[in-house]
């Protein structure tokens, strides 16, 4: 159960009898008190024992100027400190003894208080308390600076520690003359890896973090008392909001499970004497807002315009922590039109405020009654005054409330008493005015009924048996005919009177203003408005009775204007009329009149001016055109463009093949992208009998003309480059969808093809292709080329001793003076790219190094992914926090600091790829001392036709009837340029032989042969041109020739 707290401090609401009953009806039953627990003026033989209920507290605890020997607060958990004592103190405990006796406060009964959220403890002038040293104050105290003010001076002879029953540590929080209690200690005792309390010295007994007071085990069910908020049992850190996002819809969407935040606990709805703001019960709405209900529940909403009124009556000035004004004849002008007090009101000498009530406990002499109040309609006891909301204390000279617009008593009881003159007061139905059951009425010690009825000071007969406030018609609870306002009548002005009315049940409601006053004994009107008039006193339009017709009023779409006819009906001018009417024709218009010349004049001196306008324009062109004619004819004729900061740079002399869409067949799909599509082909030179497998890459119909820009920059990239390890460009068509074509790798990516073949690849195979990406990579820094998308994706199979880079549709080529590129917006392989390049979008040869650590990082892994499970949002904190990918398994120490020199944060200090080729030929000689494989000197290299790629490209044709682009190729790399259109016969692979002693074809290149490097001087001699052009297309590393 929830109760109210009070902010009374050491005052008293009468006598001490008074005190206790206020006390005990206040907080019996009570386990959480919304506000401040103040035990005062307590005598000694009361029994307190309803107090042990109490489990929390959210403002301060004050026990002062009692007498008990007892305080039984037992179960108390937590003070949260919302509000202080004195700004400093959320428990304050002093002057509790009688000055003249031997019995004051002996024993505190706080053992199972655990937890101060806020706030001291000041414990100070208790002359028979005993051991309040022993209590363990730092660890129920939260904040540690926090220095408990405990001044322990006893004139009671206590028992000591040795004669105790205390715990070891000396600390206990009740220290009685039955057996001692053993300290709860919550804090002090846990481990370090705790964030607050614990139930034991173990890791594992940890509270959680969103537990308060202690706990009874780990779940945050399992806590005595909550931090933040208790919802329905479990400590949450906020309450169910009201909307949810929704990831799927991207919306907010209500929440069903929703709750409101009331002081510490998730409630699924505020009390009715609070307001809903948001998602929280307030005692009152932000200036911004205003208070509206809405089926009985109070919200603030934001003002539409300027918020109501509104006066703030803070503290009065006195002894207490914070001082302000009172209504006094300095202030009292500023309450002018004020419409709603957000505060109390309180009309005594001396006293404090807390919010929500209205107290009387002084009053002006010549004032009889509380008329000043007359407008006040609520109480909301949103804060009450020791559990009232209604207090009317000994006012000898009131005679009436007079409260009459009074119709709610939101929370709260009515204490009225010892008002010697007060009548009336009997006469009120108080349960009525109540919206709680719980509310009660005190009232006693008033004028006795009797004499206010022998001094007639009763009900107007007006009024009906619900009573009434005072004297006359304009008091009455409920009027026993009608009522016009608040004044009881006993019939309405239905046909006499100066101002004429309609019933509306009992109340007499006034007839508009427009209304015609009947002479004749009828009814003047029947509803309310202007349109429920019998007749109209001037004019009628439409249902409405108006003071004169419309006369320019702005409509939805124009000005209406209308006339009125002779039995005061007001009808629509025409629609020609711009200034009104005295008829419905046109001609009846004001200002009418014959305006056919002037138009004519006017269209005429419109086209004059439109073609002197026209020529004016045409004679400027052409001034401007033979002005540039003649200034580009000097130019021509006079000026010489020189360069004016020759580059150096050689020109790109690199050939670009145009094929005709008859010479290329597309055989099956091999993949799509976001802007095309690589199709298996074949190329038909024109003239030739020849079949070449290529690749061909088409643009998508729906792209813009950006992508066939960025489609035709890698056409120029890869034309550009020629070297063994890049993939070739065959050639261009430039159909309505423009093709790129490109050598057909018949094993795939690299990353597939370990990933296939991890089981049969050793040592000198990975390190070769470490060193086949290299030197690709050194030819496109030579040609300063920023790849930009390195990635064993990206390195295609031509057989298991050949690789080639491909991809360049990332790629950019820097100009003569350029050293980084900055890319635009868009998608990105985050977790292959170097720090700079996700956080700045900078690129440079130094970038492609990182690149090309993780892509060696794949290959030693057998295809594995880099970074894999974590999220690419996190990478660039991972990677600025110094973490990198891990060791792979088959590396020595060498190979593995090669990739971490790779990934250096410093771009300058990363190696070159002309060192990093040179680093991994120097590898390759001696592979099974830097690579550690399970059976490696038993490998067999895989057979170019095991493939799953290479199986899927045979499916359309046979491969003895095509013919290898290098192949096809070779005569135009060495400058030998080929018969035009003269055919060629397809000769079979199989059967070709060298005049050579040695035959050296890409199969006898791929086998352990040439695993180690062989002597320059020993393959010179052998090699034609043409055989060492084959040797390089078969794969064999540059490092061996």
């Amino acid at each position: 159960m929830i109760c109210a707290g009070t902010e009374n401090k050491l005052s008293t609401l009468s006598d001490l009898e008074q005190q206790y009953r206020t006390l005990r009806k206040y907080y019996e039953n009570c386990e959480v008190v919304m506000g401040n627990l103040e035990i005062t003026s307590i005598d000694r033989s009361r029994d307190l024992s309803f107090l042990r209920s109490i489990r929390e507290v959210t403002g301060y605890v004050l026990v002062a100027l009692n007498q008990f020997d007892y305080l039984p607060l037992e179960n108390l958990r937590i003070i949260r400190g919302t509000k202080m004592y004195e700004d400093r103190y959320a428990l304050a405990i002093f002057l509790n003894y009688r000055r003249d006796g031997n019995f004051g406060l002996r024993q505190l009964g706080l053992k199972n208080l655990t937890e101060i959220l806020q706030g001291g403890v000041y414990v100070d002038q208790n002359k028979f308390l005993c051991h309040a040293d022993t209590i363990h104050w730092q660890d129920i105290v939260k904040n540690a600076r926090v220095s408990p003010l405990v001044h322990y001076v006893s004139l009671f002879p206590c028992l000591d520690s040795s004669q105790s029953n205390a715990s070891v540590m000396g600390t206990c929080y009740i220290v009685m003359l039955f057996p001692f209690c053993l300290s709860p200690v919550t804090k002090t005792v846990c481990a370090e890896q705790c964030d607050g309390r614990c139930f034991g010295p173990w890791v594992s007994n940890c509270c959680h973090r969103e537990c308060a007071g202690g706990c009874s085990g780990p779940k945050d069910t399992d806590c005595f008392a909550c931090t933040n908020f208790n919802d329905s049992g479990a400590c949450v850190t906020q309450c169910p909001q009201p909307h949810v996002y929704n990831p799927t819809t991207f919306q907010l969407e209500s929440n069903p499970r929703a709750k409101y935040t009331y002081g510490a606990f998730c409630v699924k709805k505020c009390p009715h004497n609070f307001v809903v703001d948001h998602s929280s019960c307030v005692r009152a709405c932000p200036s911004n807002k205003m208070e509206v209900e809405n089926d009985r529940i109070k919200m603030c909403i934001a003002c539409t315009d300027i918020c109501p009124k509104g006066t703030l009556i803070l503290h009065c000035p006195g002894p207490y922590p914070t001082s302000a004004q009172t209504v006094d004849s300095s202030n009292i002008d500023k309450f002018t039109n004020c419409t709603k007090i957000n505060g109390n009101l309180k009309w005594y000498v001396i006293g404090c405020v807390p919010v929500g009530y209205l107290n009387i406990q002084s009053w002006p002499e010549n004032m009889t009654d509380l008329s000043v109040f007359s407008n006040l309609a609520t109480i909301g006891g949103r804060a009450l005054y020791s559990g009232i909301s209604l207090l009317v204390l000994k006012q000898r000279w009131i005679s009436s409330l007079q409260l009459q617009s009074l119709n709610e008593i939101s929370a709260g009881n009515v204490y009225i008493t010892n008002n010697s003159q007060l009548c009336y007061y009997n006469t009120v139905n108080w349960t009525g005015l109540f919206r709680a059951n719980n509310q009660k009425v005190l009232i006693r010690n008033n004028r006795d009924p009797k004499e206010c009825t022998t001094e007639r000071m009763v009900c107007d007969p007006l009024c009906s048996d619900a009573g009434c406030w005072g004297p006359g018609p304009d008091q009455c609870l409920a009027c026993r005919y009608f009522s016009r306002g608040r004044i009881c009548v006993d019939t309405c002005n239905l046909y006499e009177g100066e101002v004429r009315e309609y019933a509306n049940g009992s109340v007499c409601v006034e007839c508009d203003s427009q209304c015609e006053r009947a002479d004749d004994y009828s009814l003047t009107c029947h509803s309310p408005g202007p349109d429920h008039c019998v007749k109209c006193l001037h004019f009628k339009d439409g249902p409405n009775c108006v003071e004169k017709c419309p006369d320019g009023l702005q409509g939805a779409i124009s000005f209406i204007f209308k006339y009125a006819e002779a039995n005061n009906e007001c009808h629509p001018c025409h629609s020609n009329c711009t200034q009104g009417c005295i008829g419905p024709r046109l001609q009846d218009c004001i200002g009418m009149m014959d305006r056919t010349p002037l138009i004519a004049a006017g269209v005429i001196g419109g086209l004059f001016v439109v073609v002197i306008v026209a020529l004016s324009v045409a004679v400027s062109v052409r001034r401007k055109s033979i002005k540039k004619k003649r200034a580009l004819r000097r130019f021509l004729e006079t000026e010489l463009v020189e360069p004016l900061t020759p580059s150096g740079t050689a020109p790109n002399q690199a050939q670009l093949r145009i094929l005709k869409e008859t010479e290329l067949k597309r055989v099956k799909i091999l993949g799509s992208g976001a802007f095309g599509t690589v199709y298996k082909g074949i190329w038909v030179p024109e003239g030739e009998t020849v079949k070449i497998p290529v690749a061909i890459k088409i643009l998508n119909e729906a792209t813009g003309p950006k992508a066939n820009v960025e489609f035709m920059d890698e056409a120029l990239i890869m034309a550009s480059m020629e070297h063994p390890h890049l993939v070739r460009l065959l050639g261009v068509c430039l159909s309505p969808t423009i093709q790129l074509v490109t050598q057909l790798m018949p094993h795939g990516c690299l990353l597939d093809y370990v990933h296939e073949h991890k089981d049969n690849i050793g040592s000198q195979l990975l390190l070769n292709w470490c060193v086949q990406i290299a030197k690709g990579m050194m030819y496109l820094e030579e040609r300063r080329l920023v790849h930009r998308d390195l990635a064993a994706r990206n390195v295609l199979v031509k057989s298991p001793n050949h690789i080639k880079i491909t991809d360049f549709g990332l790629a950019r080529l820097l100009d003569v003076n350029e050293k980084e590129y900055n890319a635009d917006g868009g998608k990105m392989p985050i977790k292959w790219m170097a720090l700079e390049c996700i956080h700045y979008r900078k690129f440079t040869h130094q970038s492609d190094v990182w690149s090309y650590g993780v892509t060696i990082w794949e290959l030693m892994t057998f295809g594995g992914k880099p970074y894999d499970g974590i999220p690419t949002r996190d990478i660039p904190d991972l990677l600025e926090k110094g973490e990198r990918l891990p060791q792979p398994p088959i590396c020595t120490i060498d190979v593995y600091m090669v990739m971490v020199k790779c990934w250096m944060i410093d771009a300058d200090s990363r190696p070159k790829f002309k060192e990093l080729a040179a680093e991994f030929c120097r590898m390759a000689r001696d592979p099974q001392r830097y690579l550690v494989i399970q059976g490696d000197d038993r490998m067999k290299l895989p057979s170019p036709n095991d493939s799953k790629f290479f199986q899927s490209l045979l499916d359309e044709e046979e491969l003895e009837d095509l013919m290898d682009a290098e192949e096809y190729l070779v005569p135009h790399a060495f400058n030998i340029p080929p018969l035009a259109y003269t055919p060629r016969t397809r000769v079979d692979s199989n059967r070709v032989r060298l005049s050579s002693p040695l035959f050296f074809s890409p199969f006898l290149l791929s086998s352990p042969l040439f695993s180690s490097p062989l002597p320059t001087s020993l393959l010179s001699p052998l090699l034609s041109p043409l055989l060492l052009s084959s040797l390089i297309s078969a794969g064999l590393p540059t490092h061996q020739l």
